[in-house]
């Protein structure tokens, strides 16, 4: 049987903060995606960068993608198992569609990885009581 501990004080805030980020960084990133298929000129390639890939395209990938990850980022608030494994999948394929796009917004996208990293984290350490029930 597992062993429950008392969840730190650093461990909750960082799950917070990983609910929060989710929200505000997928409303980016859906707003970037909007950007890009109202206007595809807006984001300018870097040469000889070894990926290309249209900008509509990815618009519409970073649209879906930081919809989703918004409202991921509100379930996570209710502690739940589910909503965490969820959390952690979409902030791993944001960061790997933020890859893609660093030719387009390079420092928007490393950023964007950086927080994803961060909630990856924050969503693996935080546990409910709940969570060891049989």
């Amino acid at each position: 049987m597992a062993t429950i501990r008392a969840q730190s004080g650093w461990v909750i805030g960082f799950a917070t903060f990983a609910g929060v980020m989710m929200a505000v960084s997928g409303s980016f990133q859906f707003f970037e995606g909007l950007a890009a298929i109202l206007n595809p000129n807006y984001f300018v390639v870097g040469h000889n960068y070894a990926y290309y890939v249209n900008a509509t395209t990815w618009g519409w990938i970073n649209l879906v993608i930081g919809a989703i990850v918004a409202l991921a980022g509100f379930y996570v608030f209710s502690g739940k198992l589910w909503a965490r494994i969820i959390g952690i999948t979409l902030a791993v394929l944001s960061a790997i569609a933020n890859f893609f796009y660093i030719p387009y917004y390079p420092v928007w996208s490393l950023l964007i990885i950086a927080v994803d990293i961060t909630v990856i984290w924050a969503l693996s350490v935080f546990h409910q009581p709940e969570d060891y029930a049989a």
